[in-house]
């Protein structure tokens, strides 16, 4: 019978077994750093990040313009109920002089004067002192008879009494003005406010 040799695998060369030859010596190899991520020329290349939201700076505010003065219009201040009454005293003083220099100390010239300023005085009052303006309108009224009344201290008080109680009409005039006016702002206040109030918001 024939018998079949087995051969023993034979590794690396014929000549024989393979050998790890030694290596020269020399500098020791750095290790090559990866070409990813790097562009041309050899540069690094930075991710390129996900754009985010950009915010928009927020522009600048600039300040409301101030409303022209309108041609022909009226001032309109804003008196407190202090302010009213020396504003009406004030008039009625220096209406009192000039009637007594002009006119002779004509008390009707001084009650027909003596009504715009009730007006005045109802109108320009701010509306928290409203129901100051007929309280401070009589008081205004006698301080402007101080320059009418001739004499002395006595003459004077004495002048000041029968002027008003001769000119009670003027006085009771521009009281009742002052008080109609105040009345209907009044009204116009409640009624805005209401109308504020009772607006659906927004």
């Amino acid at each position: 019978m024939e018998q079949y040799r087995t051969r023993s695998p034979q590794y690396g060369t014929r000549h024989g077994p393979r050998r790890d030859r030694p290596r020269p010596p020399g500098p020791p190899r750095q290790p090559v750093p990866s070409q990813a991520g790097r562009g041309a020329g050899g540069e690094p290349v930075r991710a390129a990040r996900p754009p985010g939201p950009q915010r928009r700076p927020a522009p600048a505010r600039r300040p409301a313009p101030a409303p022209a003065p309108t041609a022909g219009r009226l001032p309109n201040p804003r008196l407190t109920g202090l302010g009213s009454g020396l504003f009406c005293a004030v008039m009625m003083f220096l209406l009192g002089a000039l009637c007594s220099a002009l006119f002779g100390a004509s008390l009707t010239a001084y009650g027909v004067l003596f009504l715009p300023v009730c007006v005045l005085t109802a109108l320009w009052v701010r509306p928290g002192d409203l129901m100051t303006a007929p309280v401070v309108v009589p008081i205004a009224f006698a301080a402007g008879l101080l320059p009418l009344a001739e004499g002395g201290t006595g003459s004077r008080l004495m002048g000041l009494m029968t002027a008003l109680a001769t000119q009670a009409g003027w006085l009771y005039g521009g009281t009742l003005i002052a008080g109609l006016i105040v009345i209907v702002r009044r009204i116009r206040l409640v009624h805005r406010r209401r109308t504020a109030g009772a607006r659906p918001p927004v």
